[in-house]
């Protein structure tokens, strides 16, 4: 029996995706999402925000999930703060991607001007999960992550 507020340490990771509908806000899950490549998922959010917006969701594609991610980088948005979705540990927010011009050392470690994309995200978490720290070496893996994206790609 759990008792209220005790943490659940979870086998899976389900990625709950934020997909604004007409009714609403829907969080479709994408389970096991550690397991699956970066084309994988990208398909299965794509199918899985066509069913929320139709409203053919099955309460097992939407209910539970540990983490979720919202993206309002398409309207354009730069930056926000996303709310946690109870009984998650935390969300990430997702901004658009926008072009500078930077140094960059090219392969032979020479840097020139480069057109780079960035984005801001925005890590909200559940401090009594997880603390700063925890969160920051995250954010941390997740932008060497970005860095490295031919990584991601395999």
């Amino acid at each position: 029996m759990l008792r209220k507020g005790e943490i659940i340490l979870c086998d899976s990771v389900d990625i709950s995706i934020a997909v604004a509908t007409e009714k609403g806000l829907m969080t479709p899950i994408v389970r096991n999402a550690d397991q699956k490549s970066i084309s994988s998922i990208s398909s299965e959010v794509k199918q899985l925000a066509e069913k929320a917006r139709a409203g053919k969701l099955l309460p097992n594609e939407f209910q539970g999930g540990t983490f979720s991610i919202s993206n309002l980088g398409m309207f354009p948005v730069d930056h926000f703060c996303a709310i946690i979705n109870p009984p998650q540990a935390g969300i990430l927010a997702v901004g658009r991607g926008n072009k500078f011009i930077e140094p960059v050392a090219g392969s032979d470690g020479i840097e020139r001007p480069a057109v780079v994309t960035k984005m801001n995200l925005t890590l909200s978490a559940d401090h009594r999960v997880f603390d700063g720290k925890v969160g920051g070496a995250f954010v941390s893996a997740l932008k060497a992550n970005f860095n490295d994206i031919q990584r991601l790609l395999l």
